[in-house]
């Protein structure tokens, strides 16, 4: 099926909780945030209310480090100096870092795991989507395994080895199973099937830049 195009931007992010913090010390501090709820602010100012303004109003010195898509959920860290920020950052640029994500897709996925390894490249007539594009593409891969497979749709723990942007919908989608609740890639019928975009960030790992420690955070799957 053709994938549908992208359904009207409307913005009404979630109020409670306002901000969720797992965790926060003098060098970090370490989000869940929610389905719904921008990253960064939007251009227009209906969408200045997002995780960074939040966040900044309670811990003045928090600094995005890096972003989830408005509709996916899970583990944000941010940065409560500039050392750590450069620090983390530099973890996420050199690919130090280890996320996992949950996925549920349309249709049933036969093979146990696999790996998606195809570039992506902003489709420019229809930004912000991105497409597979061999010749101006950046480099992407997704290692992927099946968790559990239900009547019509398979649920996924997804691993990116890349942070490219809506890489993990592109990489379903080139698979031929769009993540349930998908605005910009899934075909009406995978659109329907979910409430909400059915892709969260359940755990994200680096090294502490205090102490160099091995960190780990976690939050479960909230579909």
């Amino acid at each position: 099926m053709q994938n549908e195009p992208p359904k009207p931007f409307h913005y009404a992010p979630p109020m409670t909780p306002y901000l969720a913090v797992i965790h926060r010390d003098d060098d970090i501090l370490v989000l869940s945030k929610p389905s719904g709820l921008l990253s960064v602010p939007g251009k227009p100012a209906e969408h200045a209310d997002c995780l960074e303004s939040r966040a900044s109003e309670l811990y003045p010195s928090a600094r995005t480090i890096h972003r989830l898509d408005k509709d996916t959920s899970g583990v944000v860290v941010m940065g409560m100096n500039r050392k750590a920020h450069a620090d983390i950052s530099m973890q996420f640029e050199t690919r130090k870092t280890n996320k996992s994500y949950v996925a549920r897709v349309w249709g049933y996925v036969a093979q146990d795991k696999g790996r998606v390894d195809l570039p992506i490249a902003c489709d420019w007539p229809n930004r912000p989507k991105q497409m597979i594009d061999h010749e101006k593409g950046r480099s992407a891969q997704t290692d992927w395994e099946v968790i559990e497979r239900e009547a019509t749709t398979t649920r996924l723990r997804l691993y990116p080895a890349t942070g490219r942007s809506h890489q993990l919908r592109v990489h379903m989608l080139s698979l031929g199973h769009p993540i349930l609740g998908d605005n910009f890639y899934a075909h009406a019928e995978a659109f329907a099937a979910a409430p909400r975009l059915q892709l969260h960030a359940e755990t994200l790992e680096f090294q502490h830049p205090g102490n160099g420690r091995a960190c780990l955070f976690r939050v479960e799957c909230p579909f």
